[in-house]
């Protein structure tokens, strides 16, 4: 009976191993090789060109041009909440943690409506932007809003767990000993949280890179203007080349892949941390 019951025992994980492998197989690699394959289906010199197009570049260079602009400043707010919460304690500080919360649970579109409804022509500010020829929708300044909504969590909710396990002991010494507060963040906080910090950054930056929805709504979609990489794919779809929009989320998945083993990578230091 025990020796049944130590089979049944080992033959339980096996099956699930298989089970995990067959589905990872399944809805990621296979997914992934398809990308590739149909990118490069009409041979090298057909991809790079796709790659080289200058609309194509252009939608690169704005997604680039948008995660540089939005991560530094996530990674400010981030570390901001995240000391306030942590290390004070005042009124509304639950409603402050509910708050960063916010983006994981309103879809992005929605967040593209808002902004819309804001800052659009018969939005609540349109008039008044309008009279002063500020341009926020349809342009840049509103991919970068609704980027930095979307992605505003990551940060924060990387590094308060920490923030709130280490507790404010080694700051407390630090201000005894007449540190000022730049010195106590730069030579005690920091070195503390670099990981989990570098961790949220990297996933800010793939979560901006890839967004779709919210830039949708309040870009326009205009070719070589404010489509980026995402909106670029689609707009190849529907003019029928599948070729160039396989090419152009090839490079999307290229940075998912390097974010995900940067964010492996990060992890294990972590926790060896």
């Amino acid at each position: 009976m025990s020796i049944v019951h130590h089979k049944e025992s080992r033959l339980v994980p096996r099956l699930l191993i298989g089970l995990a492998v067959a589905l990872t197989l399944l809805m990621v690699v296979a997914p992934l090789i398809f990308i590739f394959w149909s990118a490069f289906s009409k041979g090298w010199d057909v991809y790079v060109s796709n790659i080289l197009h200058p609309v194509t570049l252009h939608a690169i260079w704005l997604t680039t041009l948008v995660a540089v602009i939005v991560v530094p400043l996530n990674v400010a707010f981030g570390v901001a909440a995240a000391w306030a919460v942590a290390r004070f304690k005042f009124p509304g500080r639950g409603l402050v943690l509910t708050a960063i919360e916010i983006p994981f649970s309103v879809s992005p579109i929605i967040a593209g409506i808002c902004y819309l409804l804001l800052y659009g022509r018969q939005g609540l500010l349109g008039p008044w932007l309008m009279a002063n020829d500020w341009q926020v929708l349809f342009a840049l300044p509103g991919i970068v809003l609704v980027t930095m909504f979307v992605t505003s969590p990551f940060v924060a909710r990387e590094v308060l767990p920490l923030m709130q396990a280490q507790g404010s002991e080694q700051e407390q010494a630090a201000v005894t000993l007449g540190a000022s507060g730049w010195q106590i963040f730069r030579r005690v906080t920091l070195p503390n949280i670099r990981w989990a910090l570098l961790y949220g950054a990297v996933l800010c930056t793939a979560r901006a890179v890839g967004e779709f929805g919210g830039v949708s709504v309040v870009s326009g979609n205009i070719r070589s203007q404010t489509n980026t990489l995402p909106l670029h794919v689609e707009l190849l779809f529907n003019d029928l080349n599948a070729v160039g929009a396989f090419a152009a989320a090839s490079t999307l998945t290229v940075i998912a892949l390097v974010a995900l083993v940067v964010k492996s990578i990060l992890e294990s230091r972590r926790h060896q941390a």
